[in-house]
């Protein structure tokens, strides 16, 4: 008798978390109203309301109108509609008119989710070929980043609100994290000195770099192959608050010397001064997150996050330091257990250490971290075929690679060989500093 495909004996599990991503992402939208759900604070981001329907538009097009005989769609006009880029796809509104859309409401959409919900279980009760499976293992991956999105563009809406509402009050976790601030209060000097960091030494050499093994992939992981690495070393933790308050406070932002050419242009352009998201008043700091506003002096010891390239940049060279390339960030991540603040923590900000006393050093979550690494394609990269070719490798231009995850990345989503890529001007995302030397 003919084997069955391999991809059979995974199939319970894709839809295991199919159901399990597509539960999340509403869940996500919970605390937030329909008036939230239409905001579209910067030009990166994309109203909740959008995410939740382009979400389903990338399953319907991508997986139920190839591979589920009979589907019908749910509007005619959505498949335009909620196209964010792919041009051979087919045409799409400017990304800045998404917060227009006061129509289809959202619970057209939620019913637009639920169609295509049914359709794929349709799909998954069949006798699905390898590619469907294939395209719906990456529409859960998609949408995993999407959860992702949605929580970083919310922070950035309820920062510009002037009431700053906050997303989700503090849990227990608050409490554990206030009984143990008051513990560090009580054992250190009034002077803050920061936590120690300590710097892990690798040997460097030929290492294999890129995706390996039968597990999902981006088509940017691959293919895996050969670099040479000189020895390095790596920070055990990621930059602080209060370090970069440090460097804020001997004048960084004011020190040419410290910055790229481009970099400076930046900060004159937009007038930065601190990380995104801090506000100071009567010479006090605080840190707007999706927990409300908390002040600096509470979260020295928690990594600093929403920093730009160029500012993690200037840091590493105030600090007497370099940014990791990709490729010893990654030489160093793999083996490494996937486990740290990310969005399964339920802390939805970066915490200190102090606070995961369990939590051995990991090079995963609480924030993305910048590299020194231009985003390209791997020698030999080849593109997934037809429209959704356009995923990654459109971009390869222009972009910085980040690495390791944040506390809003879904844990089942990252892996050592992942890519995350943004401009390095961007800062409305949980990205942050590991030094290398």
């Amino acid at each position: 008798m003919m084997a069955k495909p391999a991809w059979v004996n995974v199939q319970p599990d894709v839809a295991a978390r199919f159901a399990a991503t597509r539960r999340r992402t509403l869940a996500l939208c919970e605390p937030l109203t329909a008036e939230d759900m239409m905001v579209q604070s910067c030009p990166e981001a994309s109203p909740a309301k959008w995410h939740l329907a382009h979400t389903a538009w990338f399953f319907e097009s991508f997986v139920l109108r190839e591979f589920l005989p009979g589907y019908r769609l749910f509007n005619a006009d959505f498949p335009w509609l909620f196209n964010s880029y792919y041009e051979s796809f087919s045409a799409f509104p400017e990304k800045r008119l998404r917060a227009s859309f006061s129509r289809p409401a959202r619970e057209e959409v939620l019913r637009y989710r639920e169609h295509v919900d049914e359709g794929v279980e349709r799909l998954l009760e069949g006798d699905p070929d390898a590619e469907a499976m294939k395209r719906i293992e990456l529409g859960v991956n998609h949408e995993e980043q999407h959860q992702e999105l949605l929580l970083t563009d919310i922070l950035h809406a309820f920062f510009t609100n002037p009431l700053r509402p906050v997303y989700r009050e503090q849990g227990n976790e608050g409490m554990r994290e206030r009984e143990n601030k008051g513990t560090r209060e009580h054992e250190k000097d009034a002077a803050w000195a920061g936590p120690v960091v300590s710097f892990q030494e690798y040997e460097g050499g030929l290492r294999e770099i890129g995706h390996a093994g039968e597990g999902f992939c981006f088509d940017n992981e691959l293919p895996r192959h050969r670099v040479w690495l000189e020895p390095f070393a790596l920070a055990d933790r990621l930059v602080t608050c209060g370090e970069y308050a440090e460097f804020m406070a001997d004048g960084g932002y004011r020190r040419p010397e410290l910055w790229l050419s481009a970099g400076c242009a930046a900060v004159e352009s937009n007038g930065w001064r601190a990380p995104l998201y801090w506000t100071e008043a009567g010479g006090d700091w605080s840190i707007f997150t999706l927990r409300g506003a908390l002040p600096l002096k509470e979260l020295e010891e928690t990594p600093v996050s929403q920093v730009s390239f160029y500012e993690a940049d200037a840091y590493a060279r105030w600090a007497g330091r370099r940014l990791p390339t990709e490729f010893e960030w990654e030489a160093a991540a793999e083996g490494q257990p996937v486990e740290g603040n990310l969005l399964d923590s339920g802390w939805l900000r970066p915490v200190s250490t102090v606070l995961l006393p369990n939590q051995r050093p990991t090079q995963w979550g609480d924030c993305w971290e910048w590299t020194a690494s231009a985003y390209l394609g791997y020698p030999g990269f080849r593109p997934l075929t037809g429209s959704l070719g356009e995923y990654n490798g459109k971009f390869m231009s222009g972009q910085m690679v980040l690495r390791g995850g944040s506390c809003v990345t879904p844990n089942a989503h990252i892996r050592a060989s992942y890519r995350n890529f943004f401009a390095p001007e961007t800062r409305w995302q949980f990205s942050g500093i590991r030094l290398a030397r």
